[in-house]
């Protein structure tokens, strides 16, 4: 079917492969990714729980969504199905930056990520899928910076490399 099929590539974000999400994430190899930060007009940020079933970071908030892009997807496309599929709504998104990060999870297996960024904006209430997302709220920047400090353990671990690494980045 491709759809739990990830795009393996190598540092320079060349394809070498595709695999099984599972099993890519089991061996930790390099596979690309994105990471949807959508805004409203005050600069707050749509943060979403985690739905409980997940299978790694259940429960736990992060940004606005991520997934990894479908083989011939573009980043944007990618970006905007997945919006749509998780926060039931579609926005323009615009590619910002990129990098790659690693983090292991409790249950053995590991984020190796080739992760881009995708910024939007909207101004209404979402309507989330609760197969995939289990709240939601608007939250400023600093808010969440000062919550991550005193509540690390509530945030996704991608979140916070994010937060930590390239706030400045997706500052509005």
């Amino acid at each position: 079917m491709g759809t739990d099929k990830v795009i393996l590539v190598n540092e320079n974000d060349e394809q070498i492969g595709v695999m099984e999400k599972i099993e890519a994430h089991e061996k930790a190899l390099l596979h690309r990714a994105f990471s949807v930060f959508v805004f409203n007009e005050k600069g707050e940020l749509m943060i979403q729980q985690r739905a409980h079933a997940k299978y790694h970071s259940p429960g736990l908030w992060t940004n606005t969504c991520c997934s990894h892009q479908r083989e011939g997807e573009s980043n944007v496309a990618a970006g905007k199905r997945r919006l749509q599929e998780e926060m039931g709504f579609s926005t323009d998104l615009k590619e910002i930056m990129s990098f790659i990060y690693k983090a292991p999870f409790d249950n053995g297996l590991t984020e190796h990520e080739f992760d881009y960024i995708l910024i939007g904006n909207y101004e209404d209430d979402p309507n989330p899928n609760p197969d995939e997302v289990a709240s939601w709220k608007w939250m400023s920047l600093d808010a969440i910076k000062s919550d991550m400090e005193v509540n690390p353990g509530v945030y996704t671990e991608w979140f916070k490399i994010i937060f930590d690494k390239y706030y400045s980045s997706i500052q509005k």
